[in-house]
């Protein structure tokens, strides 16, 4: 059925503007956009005055797995968050994994967000019927996802640079004991996804590669998944340099970089992304830019599991693709891109003192969760702007608001201000999802009420795994500590490192 979006305020996509107009959605696209459309006779009209019709965002880069546990992180580093990584995600059910994927949906759809990049996981590794669950997840609630399974082959404590050593007899033991899952299991998990999920619900699901964290991967893994990624035409996503242990364990492992090691494995091209990019030196930004690949920034994560600032506006300027995603609610608390936005135009101002020519423009942060991290997701220009012959991913704000007035630059307030607590309505490929701020879907009392009864048994079911993760911290942190003590050519941190 046609939908006519009457009378409200379409942002401009290159302006930035707001101009009263219609938007006539046909199908899954916008047909037309401007004053006074005449409406189809079986045309579903939506009163839009007192809305703002904006683009819906995409987030390029975020975790169902994590939305059942969310809450439980503390003072973490990433390497903190890793090393609890059993005991937030064993015991986990195909059934866990459908509500927890379902309760990001819905948060998503609800501030703004129409589509995600989501790197699932289990233990040791997903199995296919917990990707089938992801994927009916964001089926049933309506919205677009890429879903790729982040899985490796090396297990987290060996890559540590120091920890083996550190540790007393009986935990070395233990750990010694963990055995990651096998190589070519991984491999044929990933190429049945991809398989299985070329495109379904319309195009609306996608299957992609993720091989989790280089320093956890095999050659023999990465080599596999550039080969699954040239064979299937496939999207490849991985999380690059986001610390500076990681950075280390790379120089260490290798006698060279994250990127440049993917680079001679293959790997890098149009459609690889990396998520954090934190520890980036300059040549890795020039070679992620000359391939045409992408990352996906998340400040708010970036910063609280204290990893640092990544170079952004040096990214921009070589060419590299970058898209805003908020990772997943363990390691920034929440999914929404309002706030991801105002991170991301706030935190690298601090790393060009009185140049504010080198800041992030609310233009570019704008453009960075909308076009950016559309591009990411492998929509190309489909999304991104209300504009004839795009995808109809749309999202009307209550334009009378709190965050919203005095309403004197459009763009400002939406990046600045805005907190999502605005949304109304949103489409999905001309579908309305979510109206009157509640999604049509799901029944979203119940989906809690079922999400927190699962939080409850994995906690439990999880206690000695908790037991295992907080007898490791210390030696975890004293290994970290060192490695980031050692020289490298960039400093992230907002202080030196001694």
């Amino acid at each position: 059925m046609p939908v006519l979006i009457r009378g409200g305020h379409v942002l401009g996509s290159e302006s930035g503007r707001l101009a009263l107009a219609d938007v006539l959605v046909d199908g899954e696209r916008i047909s037309a956009v401007g004053p006074h459309l005449a409406a189809p006779a079986d045309a579903e009209t939506l009163d839009a005055a007192g809305f703002l019709i904006i683009p819906g965002f995409a987030n390029a880069h975020t975790h169902a797995h994590n939305n059942l546990l969310r809450g439980l992180a503390g003072r973490w580093t990433l390497e903190d968050l890793l090393n609890h990584g059993p005991a937030l995600n064993a015991n986990r059910t195909a059934e866990d994994h459908y509500l927890s994927a379902a309760l990001g949906a819905v948060e998503m759809l609800k501030t703004g967000c129409t589509g995600a990049y989501d790197l699932f996981m289990g233990l040791p590794a997903p199995g296919p019927e917990d990707a089938e669950a992801i994927a009916r997840a964001y089926d049933d609630v309506g919205m677009r996802a890429v879903i790729a399974p982040a899985v490796a082959d090396i297990v987290f404590y060996t890559t540590v640079p120091g920890l083996i050593d550190l540790l007393p007899k009986p935990l070395r033991q233990t750990v010694e004991s963990i055995r990651s899952a096998p190589t070519e299991g991984l491999l044929r998990l990933s190429a049945d996804i991809l398989r299985r999920w070329p495109g379904t619900s319309g195009g609306r699901i996608r299957a992609a590669l993720a091989p989790t964290i280089p320093t956890q991967c095999t050659e023999a893994f990465l080599q596999g998944c550039a080969r699954l990624a040239r064979e299937h035409g496939a999207l490849l996503h991985t999380h690059l340099a986001e610390s500076k242990v990681q950075a280390v364990a790379s120089v260490e492992r290798w006698g060279k970089t994250a990127v440049a090691h993917l680079e001679a494995l293959g790997l890098l091209g149009p459609g690889f992304v990396g998520a954090h990019g934190v520890w980036l030196t300059p040549e890795d930004i020039t070679r992620l830019g000359d391939a045409g690949a992408a990352i996906a920034h998340n400040p708010a994560s970036n910063l609280r599991l204290g990893s640092g600032i990544a170079a952004v506006r040096e990214m921009l300027d070589a060419g590299v693709i970058v898209g805003l995603g908020t990772d997943g609610a363990m390691s920034s608390d929440n999914l929404n891109l309002f706030e991801a936005m105002r991170v991301a135009a706030l935190v690298g101002n601090v790393r060009f003192p009185h140049d504010s020519t080198r800041w992030l423009e609310a233009t570019e942060v704008w453009s960075l969760a909308t076009r950016g991290s559309g591009r990411l997701l492998g929509l190309g220009d489909e999304v991104g702007a209300v504009a004839p012959g795009r995808l109809a991913d749309l999202v009307l704000l209550r334009a009378d608001s709190t965050f919203l007035r005095p309403l004197n630059d459009p763009l400002t307030a939406l990046v600045y201000a805005e907190t999502g607590a605005d949304v109304d309505t949103v489409l999905v490929g001309g579908r309305i999802i979510v109206r009157g701020g509640r999604v049509l879907t799901v029944d979203e009392e119940r989906l809690r009420a079922r999400a927190q009864a699962a939080a409850d048994r994995i906690r439990t079911a999880n206690a000695d795994a908790w037991r295992l993760a907080d007898q490791l911290s210390p030696y975890v942190a004293e290994a970290c500590r060192a490695a980031v003590a050692r020289p490298y050519p960039i400093n992230r941190y907002a202080a030196p490192v001694s």
